[in-house]
Order: C-alpha cells, then sequence, then structure tokens
C-alpha cells in the first residue's frame, strides 16, 4: 500500500510573517491528516526559517530547484549539500515552469534528477505536457519522453524512491481542470509504462497529481486507484484549504 504524500509548492510567494502563519495553521491541524505524509517545497531563503518551525513535527520541507553543481562560480544557484544543510528532504525537479520560463529541458531535469537522489535527496520529478500537446493527442509520447530522459541516465531502480508528479501544464492556473478519470489515465500510462522495465518499481513509486487540485476537487482525484497523492499550488498558502486536501488523502 503506497502512503499518499501532499506536498505544498509555494513558488514564489510568502513572506517571513505569512510563512509563519501559514505553518501555524498547518501545524496546529495536523491531528486530523490521519496517514498521509506532509511536506512544502519553499523559496530557498526562507528555508532556514521553515526548518525551524517545523521541528519536532512530521512535516516534511524540500527546495523548488537544485543546481547540477556542488560548488563553484554558478551564481544564484543552490547545490544539494546546501539544501541538505538545513535539512531538506525533497527537491523539485522538472517543474513546468523551469521547463517554460527557464528553459530546462529533459536533459537538465533528468541530471538534476541524478545529482539530487544521489546526494540523498528525495527528487519530485515533475512531468505533463501543455495543451498544444494535448489537443495533438502526444500526452503519452511527451510524458514517456520525459520519464524515458531520468530512466536513460539514472536506471528504472532509481525511480523507486523518488516521487513523481504529474502535472498537465494546461490545467494550472488557466480555467482549464482535467477530469479526474483524465487524470487517472495518465497516471496509469505512467505506471504501465514503468511496470515494462520493472513491476516492483511501478508498484512502488508515488505519482502526485499536479494539476491544481484544491479543497473542492481533492476527494475525488485522490480516490482514483494511480493518484498518489498531490503537488499542491495556491491551494498550498491557506492552511485551512492545504489541510481539507491533507485530509482527505487519508
Amino acid at each position: 500500500m503506497r502512503q499518499p504524500i501532499i506536498a505544498g509548492n509555494w513558488k514564489m510567494n510568502g513572506s517571513r510573517e505569512s510563512i509563519k502563519a501559514l505553518l501555524d495553521g498547518i501545524k496546529a491541524g495536523m491531528g486530523d491528516v490521519k496517514s498521509a505524509e506532509v511536506a512544502v517545497c519553499v523559496p530557498s531563503i526562507y528555508i532556514a526559517d521553515v526548518a525551524e518551525q517545523l521541528k519536532g513535527t512530521d512535516i516534511g520541507f524540500g527546495g523548488q530547484n537544485v543546481s547540477t553543481e556542488e560548488k563553484g562560480a554558478f551564481t544564484g544557484e543552490i547545490s544539494t549539500s546546501m539544501l541538505l544543510d538545513f535539512g531538506c528532504k525533497y527537491v523539485l525537479v522538472g517543474h513546468s515552469e523551469r521547463r517554460s520560463l527557464y528553459g530546462e529541458d529533459d536533459a537538465v531535469v533528468a541530471a538534476k534528477f541524478a545529482v539530487a537522489r544521489k546526494a540523498g535527496l528525495i527528487p519530485v520529478l515533475c512531468i505533463g505536457e501543455t495543451l498544444e500537446e494535448r489537443e495533438n493527442g502526444t500526452t503519452e509520447a511527451v510524458v514517456a519522453r520525459q520519464l524515458d530522459a531520468v530512466i536513460d541516465v539514472d536506471g528504472i531502480d532509481a525511480i523507486a524512491d523518488c516521487i513523481i508528479a504529474y502535472e498537465p501544464v494546461w490545467a494550472i492556473g488557466t480555467g482549464k481542470t482535467a477530469t479526474p478519470q483524465q487524470a487517472q489515465d495518465v497516471h496509469a500510462f505512467i505506471r504501465s509504462k514503468l511496470a515494462d522495465k520493472s513491476k516492483d518499481v511501478a508498484d512502488k513509486v508515488r505519482i502526485q497529481y499536479g494539476g491544481s487540485m484544491n479543497a473542492g476537487n481533492a476527494a475525488e482525484l485522490l480516490s482514483q486507484p494511480d493518484i498518489d497523492g498531490g503537488l499542491i499550488g495556491g491551494a498550498s498558502l491557506v492552511a485551512e484549504d492545504f489541510l481539507t486536501i491533507c485530509k482527505a488523502a487519508g
């Protein structure tokens, strides 16, 4: 049985004051979260604050980006050792915004995945198609290509202990929404593709849904057999909404 995981992606949002209030609210409601693993991925400048505020709790935390390099003349980058130094457990790799806004292609994402995993971080590998790709009927081809890029570099066994987040780019902040069945269909495809290489890995890996999951649609999405949690954007910035999603996961 795969333990569901709900992870908040705060993106470039928050202040010291708002983050304290948000985490106070989440911590106060965690007693009602029965079985889901809960985490937040935060702007790097706030990782130290978050680490302090989450001491003694079961809430994990991580970074939103990581460099392929360990140190050196890479202004503005953050290394695996820096994330680990502050207690990070997770790091996002390949988020659609990193791919589309900052030009991170499949090769860069695969390199980041490998570096993060080998350092002891749990990569949250984000994959998904654009609206144009969905309308052209290439969803499965795109998702397969993004997965293969990582497997070709790091091997199928490397996937087992990571987390995959399927995020249909067309359903993020666009007003368009994927139905639970549409989401389930792609999750099932991802798992079947992995099973072609290793059934054990396919059965073990957790696949989150990252297409604008919110307090209103979480329960139905999370009831799907291959959806093992959510990567939550806007709703993770409101304690009550985030907790509703966490509780819906079990």
